[in-house]
């Protein structure tokens, strides 16, 4: 089920042909919604102010907004600056369930020179959906974007 994300990586390069990255983010998450196998959510979770993240592009149900650093697994991973893989999302105590039907969640964040811009969400209705490979292979796709991407 691990997808071949050298040559995701590959597609995502040739995908992101502009440098905007309001483009380059809708395009992301629609490339990993395609792509990727047994995702229910894919999308984008911007800093616009300190401590708080705020709802970005993304494919799938409607979702949560705002979120701090202090709540759930995106938050986690924007306080920590580490990605966050995540089995089974429902043993996190303070995980934000935007989606019943998710229950593993990957997410990667995106940071520039010092700072954080945001993470990247991915959410499955699988348990255990993401391996050590999926997390490598994601964050990969996600140099690729902030190297073809301007995040200022």
């Amino acid at each position: 089920m691990t997808p071949d994300y050298a040559l995701l990586a590959r597609q995502l390069a040739a995908l992101l042909d502009t440098r905007d990255w309001l483009t380059n983010s809708a395009q992301a998450c629609a490339f990993l919604r395609q792509e990727i196998p047994a995702l229910n959510w894919a999308g984008f979770y911007l800093q616009r102010e300190p401590e708080m993240l705020s709802l970005g592009p993304f494919q799938g149900k409607p979702a949560c907004h705002p979120i701090p650093f202090d709540k759930g697994v995106c938050g986690a991973a924007a306080r920590t600056r580490q990605t966050q893989r995540i089995d089974d999302v429902h043993a996190i105590a303070d995980h934000i369930a935007c989606d019943a039907a998710s229950n593993a969640e990957l997410v990667v964040p995106i940071v520039t020179g010092d700072r954080l811009w945001g993470v990247l969400d991915l959410d499955s209705p699988l348990r255990g959906r993401f391996t050590a490979a999926d997390q490598a292979g994601i964050e990969a796709l996600m140099a690729v974007f902030v190297e073809r991407t301007d995040l200022e």
